[in-house]
């Protein structure tokens, strides 16, 4: 199984933001974010606090590749 953070990526993207704005945002830290660029998973917690400081759903932000 793997994930990807593409969706997350292209967001942001979109919206002018850059990825340390999203770690102050959400609150999440670095090494966190580390993680996700390496397409390794993260706590769903941590893709809660991505999509409340966001304003979007999971799907939104997080695929799941079988």
């Amino acid at each position: 199984m793997k994930y990807s953070y593409n969706k997350l990526w292209k967001l942001l993207i979109d919206r002018n933001m850059k990825k340390k704005d999203i770690e102050s945002l959400a609150e999440i830290a670095s090494s966190t974010m580390a993680k996700m660029s390496k397409e390794l998973p993260v706590s769903l917690e941590v893709l809660a606090r991505i999509c409340r400081a966001l304003k979007v759903k999971i799907e939104d932000i997080v695929e799941i590749i079988y």
